[in-house]
């Protein structure tokens, strides 16, 4: 044991990757609907590997904490400017009270018990679950002026409150909201009900008779039919059998053709189709493989089928398509033979209705012919194909500036004010992330590298942090009582249950809506997920995405306001 002691010691890289491995592993294990989460999880085995009294170089997590910022900062950087320009601003103005009312409850439960900066901010990143604060705080924490050991002390607090706090603060956000929430606002059935309602409103389509949006994951299918029926009687064209698709209800394209043994790729509209020709209808499964002996009998052509289709996501950039309808965009000419799979923002998937609107720096898949998808993802805006490489010239001197900006201290009746080091990075994410928005040709960074970014950034953060407090953890939850659990329950509960009634009285949002913005706003994806399944509906995702962007930036910068608050 001693021999391990001394590696560890010696090399602490190597306690740091044993933390992130099992902090992992335990997160991902759950009891029925309960699981303790990854940060908590790498929290907790850093507080037990770090019993060894291993000494950790402080930078080490610095750099991870502003890996993380910066990801998160990239990620909502579009949303976030998008809602400041006045999309959705009542969701925006509903994310900015929410924010205000969940800091200014939690600063009050401190004051009231007496806690000293590390607890607040412990308090604060726990009850709220916005984990980052815990940087923010220590960041600030190092900025007064106070003495090296009340610092420290302060500082070894921050993770305690925010261990003891944290579970509860997502566990009871996920109740509050899918529980309790419906029952304020009329009930879950009620809810439900109207949910639903809601749905198949926002599902009838105004320009196209297509009604296919409900279902965005059904895949697209390519089927051949030989046309011998008496509709063919007479030479028919390529837009004759696509518009008696279209007063079926069905949106449906003529792709192939095999006339006389010979293969028509993308034929026009006007190509002529003859009795016994061969043609390869595309459109969603539920409405090729429907009855179509108005055409002819479905044959096996395997060389007719045998072509390239492409599936890609594609980054609305195109001031043309930014803010229309998911109907309007399917009625433009370029979207001719391809289909909607899904879109998504901030990371969030959202609805694919007909009267969903699509905004600039959202991502959205689309299937279809090469030809076709590769027309139609240059007049969206920028086709976002995967590839392995990130702009690290962009990465690398963002966080730069962003850290060198945030660093600059000014001083306010003698008590030093900054953004911290952190804060700069995360604005400057949010700034580099909405440029990237508006010019999609610079700037990439993939899903999977903003997604270890993110992840690995924030968890190795924490397993440094762990380790580094494990000496002073448990006497730190002794010292601050059981009345620290009981303040991280008021400060979780109470900014819902108050949202919860504004969105419904003050902002008159519709009740899933409603639902979505305060998951939203606290940035607890587990209670969009839990309020998403207790109404059978995603569409409390349309609330989420924009508060999200707001209370992810709002609430992190909260974190300086809190520590130097109860300083």
């Amino acid at each position: 044991m001693d021999w391990i002691i001394d590696i560890f010691r010696s090399n602490p890289s190597i306690p740091i990757f044993l933390t992130l491995g099992l902090g992992f592993l335990i997160g991902k294990l759950k009891y029925k609907t309960f699981s303790l989460g990854t940060v908590t999880s790498v929290l907790l085995v850093g507080v037990l590997v770090g019993q060894m009294n291993i000494p950790i170089p402080g930078p080490v997590k610095s750099v991870f904490f502003l890996l993380f910022l910066f990801a998160i900062g990239y990620s909502v950087g579009p949303q976030f400017f998008r809602a400041l320009r006045g999309s959705g601003i009542k969701q925006v103005l509903f994310a900015v009270v929410m924010c205000v009312v969940c800091f200014a409850v939690t600063v009050g439960v401190a004051l009231a018990l007496g806690y000293n900066p590390g607890e607040a901010a412990g308090l604060f990143a726990g009850a709220q679950t916005i984990s980052a604060v815990i940087g923010v705080g220590d960041d600030t924490i190092r900025t007064l002026t106070a003495s090296a050991a009340d610092k420290q002390a302060w500082t070894d607090m921050v993770p305690v409150c925010y261990a003891v706090t944290y579970i509860f603060g997502t566990i009871g956000s996920a109740y509050v909201l899918s529980y309790f929430g419906p029952m304020m606002l009329g009930g879950l059935k009620k809810v439900k009900a109207r949910t639903a309602e809601l749905e198949k409103s926002m599902n009838e389509s105004s320009t196209s008779s297509d009604p296919a949006y409900i279902n965005a994951l059904r895949p697209v299918v390519f089927r051949a039919y030989k046309a011998d029926s008496d509709f063919f009687a007479q030479p028919r064209t390529v837009a004759d059998v696509e518009k008696q698709c279209d007063t079926l209800g069905r949106r449906i394209f003529v792709e192939r053709l095999r006339q006389n043994g010979t293969i028509v790729d993308d034929p026009v509209a006007s190509a002529t189709i003859s009795k016994g020709d061969i043609l390869v209808l595309s459109g969603r499964r539920e409405f090729v493989i429907q009855d179509e002996s108005w055409i002819g009998s479905e044959v096996a052509d395997a060389e007719l089928l045998s072509f390239p289709v492409e599936q890609i996501p594609v980054m609305v950039a195109s001031k043309d398509v930014d803010g229309i309808t998911v109907d309007e965009l399917r009625s433009r000419p370029f979207m001719k033979g391809v289909v909607i799979k899904s879109i998504s923002a901030a990371g969030q998937s959202l609805p694919v209705l007909a009267k969903n609107k699509v905004m600039r720096g959202d991502l959205i898949t689309i299937t279809g012919l090469k030809k076709e998808v590769d027309a139609a993802a240059k007049a969206i805006g920028y086709a976002d194909r995967p590839t392995k490489s990130s702009d690290l010239v962009f990465v690398g001197l963002g966080i730069f500036i962003g850290a060198l900006i945030g660093a600059i201290t000014i001083h306010l009746g003698g008590i030093p004010v900054s953004l911290s080091t952190s804060g700069g990075a995360l604005i400057s994410g949010l700034v580099l992330g909405w440029l990237r928005s508006r010019h999609p040709s610079f700037g990439r960074i993939p899903d999977s590298a903003v997604w270890l970014m993110n992840n690995l950034g924030l968890n190795m953060f924490i397993a440094v942090i762990g380790i580094t407090a494990a000496p002073t953890f448990i006497s730190g939850i002794k010292d601050a009582g059981f009345m620290l659990f009981v303040a991280g329950v008021i400060a979780t509960t109470l900014p819902l249950i108050i949202g919860v009634w504004m969105g419904d009285k003050l902002f008159k949002f519709h009740p899933a809506i409603n639902l979505g913005c305060c998951a939203g706003s606290r940035t607890t994806t587990a209670s969009l997920g839990a309020i998403q399944e207790a109404l059978d509906s995603s569409l409390p995702a349309m609330g989420y995405t924009i508060t999200y962007a707001i209370g992810n930036t709002l609430l992190i910068l909260m974190g300086v306001a809190i520590t130097l608050i109860c300083a």
